[in-house]
């Protein structure tokens, strides 16, 4: 019987990507804890030594599907489309797990889900999912990760029936499985003339609002107490407003597929929680 042996929602946003002296350029001198959060969580996903890692990328939008990448390697080098003059020449070579996409499919259509498996070698690479290749080392690791997408024509309640029809896959498969909800919280960007409050442009003061940090720190705290249900009974009134990432399709979907509203995990902080062009970013693990 397959499990999830662990969990987290994770920051991936491209500042993470600049070397380290623009990044403590950016930082008053100080480089970004979320790079040392990364170092925290791979630490923990090496000691578990998962058979795959299951990636929920909150920047490869679908429609009409939820989508998981079923390539059987991913090879080349990654020019971003949003940022092309700040993230590029990137180069990735990873396995994925084509009978783990199958799998889930299988499940899905059972269930009447829709989740679907594709390959399509020319389908490019998004930065939610390579930076935690990356600075996870899964290349160096050789651990095979599969994408699923964020479906965008979709309500809460889809995103977390997509996570419980995965879970389900895995409990009837023999691996076990680390799942990586890659994205911030609260994802409105400050304006392109935005001019920092805080001098180390990382620090929470210089996020979108103080409505929006407010918000994300209620949200934390919940994770820390396990207290899921709390952050979906309230969704539409208190997190949604703040654009959270991709719709929250990555935490819905991670939610769903640890137990939805029965979900009791306890959230542990790898990282402070900190600001990226206005969004709100934290590392925070969940034990199985």
């Amino acid at each position: 019987m397959g499990k999830i042996v662990g969990s987290a929602i994770v920051s991936h946003h491209p500042g993470l990507m600049q070397p380290e002296d623009i990044r403590r350029l950016m930082g008053a001198g100080e480089d970004s804890d979320l790079i040392a959060g990364y170092e925290r969580l791979r630490h923990k996903i090496e000691a578990l030594k998962p058979d795959v890692v299951l990636v929920f990328d909150s920047h490869w939008f679908t429609t009409g599907y939820h989508l998981l990448d079923g390539g059987a390697r991913y090879e080349g080098t990654f020019v971003s489309d949003e940022m092309p003059w700040y993230l590029y020449g990137v180069p990735y070579d990873y396995r994925g797990n084509p009978q783990f996409a199958l799998d889930i499919e299988a499940v899905s259509r059972e269930m009447g889900g829709y989740n679907r498996a594709i390959s399509h070698s020319g389908i490019g690479r998004q930065y939610a999912t390579l930076n935690l290749v990356k600075h996870l080392r899964f290349e160096l690791s050789d651990t095979p990760v599969v994408s699923a997408s964020t479906c965008q024509n979709c309500k809460p309640h889809h995103y977390v029936r997509s996570g419980e029809i995965i879970g389900e896959a895995i409990r009837r498969s023999d691996l076990n499985v680390v799942i990586l909800a890659s994205g911030a919280l609260s994802h409105r960007f400050v304006d392109i003339d935005w001019k920092p409050k805080h001098p180390r442009i990382f620090h929470e003061d210089n996020l979108s609002s103080p409505e929006a940090l407010a918000s994300d720190k209620k949200a934390i705290e919940l994770m820390k107490e396990g207290r899921h249900d709390a952050i979906l009974d309230n969704w539409d009134a208190e997190y949604r407003p703040h654009f959270w990432e991709g719709f929250g399709g990555h935490y819905l979907q991670l939610v769903g597929a640890l137990g939805g509203t029965d979900c009791r995990a306890k959230g542990e902080p790898l990282s402070a929680y900190e600001n990226a062009r206005g969004t709100g970013n934290i590392h925070v693990w969940f034990d199985a």
